[in-house]
């Protein structure tokens, strides 16, 4: 059982929120679909590629693996949330996602070419449901580790540092 109110575990909570936000703005929204497209369109002026035997537009490509993440997980979260509330095994399936995420943005290093596209897709699919996976068990944590009357602070510190962290990143990354 956590300890409401330490210190240590809210900001180890609130930490967490920096490291998974930087998925939100680098592989969602920011780097990733530029990207996507920059390999997809690489000797591809029509920009159009063959994907599970159809022809997509290649950033319509990229929506729709996204979107078919969400949709998947939107499926499930009510299973997931029913999980986090009552398994006590909170930690466990947070570790599972929060896992798969990291992995499936991992091998997106290896989508390099368009023979490679359908590591760039999977590993899109995987990362996207990776991440709002481990965020149902993650927010159900709050609860546990904060009284009633300072979730919302614990909370606002959380998206926080999510936003220094994700921002900084993308400030910073390489070229």
């Amino acid at each position: 059982m956590l300890k409401k109110g330490d210190k240590k575990i809210i900001r180890a909570w609130a930490f967490y929120d920096w490291a998974n936000s930087s998925y939100s703005l680098v592989i969602t929204s920011a780097l990733f679909p530029i990207y996507f497209h920059a390999v997809t369109t690489n000797n591809n002026p029509g920009g159009m590629v063959h994907f599970l035997g159809r022809t997509f537009n290649s950033d319509s490509l990229q929506s729709y693996s996204i979107s078919f993440a969400f949709l998947l997980i939107a499926s499930i979260s009510p299973l997931l949330s029913s999980i986090a509330d009552y398994s006590g095994k909170k930690k466990r399936f947070m570790y599972f996602f929060s896992t798969m995420g990291a992995i499936s943005c991992s091998a997106l290093f290896f989508f390099d070419s368009m023979s490679t596209l359908w590591i760039g897709v999977l590993g899109a699919v995987l990362a996207a449901m990776g991440y709002s996976g481990s965020i149902v068990f993650y927010n159900a944590f709050l609860p546990e580790i904060a009284e009633p009357e300072d979730q919302d602070k614990v909370s606002a510190k959380g998206f926080a540092l999510g936003y220094i962290g994700s921002s900084l990143l993308l400030i910073f990354r390489s070229p």
